[in-house]
């Protein structure tokens, strides 16, 4: 969506090799991790990038204390794949697990997890290189500063080599479904699933072209047998099945009504499954996510909770007026984020994930940038905002009043990056031309 051309790309492989490098090097720098961002968020034209994807090795593993510590370019199938044997979970995380902690960390992820929100809820601590050299311990307590900078702070202070994450159990989870009138979504919610402690994971998709009813999802803490005794799904889960499926849901009004007589017979069923099953999605399950001429692609507006039913009838009519080919929205919920400066969840939230397909052509893209912005707006004007790990098409007074404490964090990267080592495209559209 967003192609780049940097000069180089280098793996460390530690955070001593981070440090020398980041000492060493006079011009901009970059960080990738799973590199499934795309509004060129880890990259910057002429500089060097710095993959992550071999910094991935475990520091301490303490099961009993539940607590974590490992490099952040580890992805989070390689965190499952540790902890499972010991009965342990992570506690926040995105729906896929191909993802890098540190990317995660960077955009200050969320999930599908009730009573949970963005990652930052679930950091005891992190390593981070800052611009010098330097390595730095932060967490809520030491270098609360650098802490919640860089926590959604898009690489922008340093590199984040070192993570403590906090456990939680995995626990047995059966899917329980049900399909209603959207008007019907906000009042269910608050009185059966926002106080439910045996819920684990919850969303609602709504449903293209009309968008009047959704499909409720929530996964429940059971004592129940398993009905799939896997304890991670397999790597790469592509299927010619899914992938025909997604095709026709994109290709018509009549694929994306037939998707839902799908979904009538896949949703009856009540399976149970442990915890981590669900959480260790593989990416290969959306391929191909794009082709020649035309790519499936994301945008996300957090809007408070109470705000639900004013906002969406406003999402729908821009949707439709501009004839976005939407997959479907997948409606989650977030708490209210610790303290991070560009905080996305500034208080209790549902967030709209939406899921669309659009053609490449420049002439493409400013027509997705006039609906975004729309979106935008509409998010603004009921207290809300919109997620920055997708294309840029927000203006810069928009950002600014999505993200009021920018400024704040633009004045923290000068004092700790005051040459603007370490940049991107999303720093570079949005950073003010001047920061005392």
């Amino acid at each position: 969506m967003t192609p780049v051309q940097v000069a180089a790309v280098v793996q460390p492989e530690s955070t001593q090799q981070v440090a020398e490098l980041v000492k060493s090097t006079q011009g901009t720098i970059s960080i990738a991790g799973g590199k499934y961002s795309m509004g060129g968020q880890t990259a910057i034209q002429g500089g060097l990038q710095i993959d992550t994807q071999k910094l991935n090795h475990v520091i301490a593993f303490n099961p009993e204390q539940k607590l974590l510590t490992i490099e952040a370019g580890a992805s989070w199938r390689q965190v499952q794949e540790l902890i499972d044997p010991y009965g342990l979970s992570v506690k926040i995380m995105q729906s896929f697990a191909n993802f890098s902690i540190g990317g995660s960390l960077a955009v200050n992820v969320h999930g599908r997890y009730i009573g949970e929100g963005p990652i930052i809820l679930s950091v005891e601590q992190f390593r981070i290189v800052l611009a010098d050299g330097s390595i730095v311990a932060a967490s809520p307590k030491e270098n609360q500063d650098i802490f919640y900078g860089a926590i959604g702070g898009y690489g922008g202070l340093g590199v984040i080599t070192e993570v403590t994450l906090r456990l939680v159990d995995n626990v047995k989870v059966k899917r329980i479904s049900e399909v209603m009138p959207i008007t019907r979504y906000y009042q269910y919610f608050s009185q059966n699933i926002r106080s439910n402690k045996a819920a684990i994971f919850h969303n609602a998709v709504m449903y293209p072209p009309d968008f009047k009813k959704v499909r409720l999802i929530t996964f429940e803490q059971t004592q129940e047998p398993l009905t799939i005794s896997d304890r991670l799904r397999s790597r790469f889960e592509h299927s010619r099945k899914q992938e025909r499926r997604i095709k026709i849901v994109a290709s018509s009004h009549f694929g994306k009504e037939l998707r839902k007589l799908h979904d009538e017979v896949d949703y009856a069923k009540q399976p149970v499954m442990w915890r981590n099953y669900e959480a260790s999605y593989d990416v290969s399950i959306l391929e191909p996510i794009a082709e020649k001429n035309k790519s499936f692609a994301l945008e996300e507006y957090f809007i408070p909770v109470e705000r639900f039913d004013d906002f969406y009838p406003e999402l729908i009519a821009i949707l439709k007026k501009h004839k976005v080919n939407v997959v479907n929205i997948s409606v989650r919920h977030a708490n209210r984020d610790s303290g991070s400066l560009l905080a996305w969840a500034k208080n209790e939230v549902f967030a709209f994930v939406i899921y669309y397909q659009q053609t490449t052509d420049e002439r493409s893209k400013e027509q997705v940038g006039i609906w975004t912005r729309e979106l935008i707006d509409a998010a603004l004007a009921n207290g809300g905002s919109y997620f920055l790990p997708y294309q840029l098409h927000a203006t810069s007074e928009q950002f600014q009043r999505a993200y009021p404490q920018a400024e704040q964090f633009f004045k923290l990267k000068k004092r700790v990056d005051p040459e603007n080592k370490f940049s991107n495209m999303l720093l570079e559209r949005y950073r003010p031309n001047t920061v005392q």
